[in-house]
């Protein structure tokens, strides 16, 4: 005979899951359902997130700039010679070699920490932003929170955006920090979880934290000192962890070795 007990503890039970699951945040692909997701998330994110974190996401807007950035990446579409062309890689390569001999001290510390050779480390940073002239005016917390509310990747930018949020508890971003379309900050483009993860305590819009913390990030990947970071080589998979678009990857590699003369 079955336990009516039983029975009534797990009628209980279901129709707790279905209420969790009918009050969870909803993604959406228009700012229209984006102010009731941030109250339903916020509500979701008491337990993991302090009040003072939630009030810094409440205070953000749904991202029109984000939403086209991420919906127009066309350059990772193209031709390795084509993607190279467009992002400047002979630029990048020029101005690397000199950046490597006015910063050698610096490099070369890099390297005897981390493993890591100059090259893949000026080739992220003159492609992320320049060697640090463009890293982007876009609110960070609503651009995280945008693609964490977006269909498209939500899971993912969710874990972003609860990283995000334990960043500002610790006064490493605020309110009002800003960078890129896809929440990256710093010259080298650090998306929140990876500061959490990879940081070196610095400030990432300082040139030198910011190589340091790109350093420890290919070190984290998989990086062995000494060993080649072109496509089929043991390194070529620490820079897949940096971006996941095959030119990107190629291109840095190919840049990398130009600059270390490799």
């Amino acid at each position: 005979m079955i336990n009516q007990t039983w029975l009534k503890v797990a009628a209980c039970a279901a129709l707790a899951a279905m209420a969790g699951t009918a009050e969870a945040a909803q993604c959406g692909n228009s700012a229209s359902g984006f102010e009731a997701w941030k109250r339903d998330f916020a509500e979701e994110a008491r337990g993991r997130a302090t009040p003072a974190s939630l009030a810094a996401l409440m205070t953000t807007s749904y991202s029109t700039a984000t939403i086209s950035a991420d919906r127009g990446q066309k350059s990772f579409k193209l031709s390795l010679e084509q993607f190279m062309a467009k992002r400047g890689g002979p630029a990048i390569v020029s101005r690397g070699k000199t950046l490597k001999r006015t910063n050698a001290a610096l490099f070369d510390a890099i390297e005897k920490r981390y493993g890591v050779p100059p090259g893949p480390l000026l080739a992220i940073w003159g492609m992320e932003t320049g060697f640090g002239a463009v890293r982007g005016n876009v609110n960070t917390l609503s651009a995280v929170a945008t693609l964490a509310y977006d269909c498209r990747r939500s899971a993912f930018f969710t874990d972003q955006l609860y990283a995000a949020l334990s960043l500002v508890d610790r006064g490493v971003i605020t309110a009002n920090t800003r960078g890129a379309a896809h929440g990256e900050v710093g010259h080298t483009q650090f998306l929140p979880k990876s500061i959490v993860n990879y940081g070196t305590g610095g400030d990432l819009n300082n040139s030198e934290a910011a190589l340091m913390s790109t350093a420890n990030f290919l070190k984290g990947h998989g990086w062995r000192p000494g060993a080649g970071y072109q496509p089929g080589e043991p390194n070529f998979a620490a820079i897949q962890g940096w971006n996941a678009a095959s030119v990107y990857q190629k291109a840095i590699a190919i840049i990398g070795q130009q600059i270390d003369g490799r």
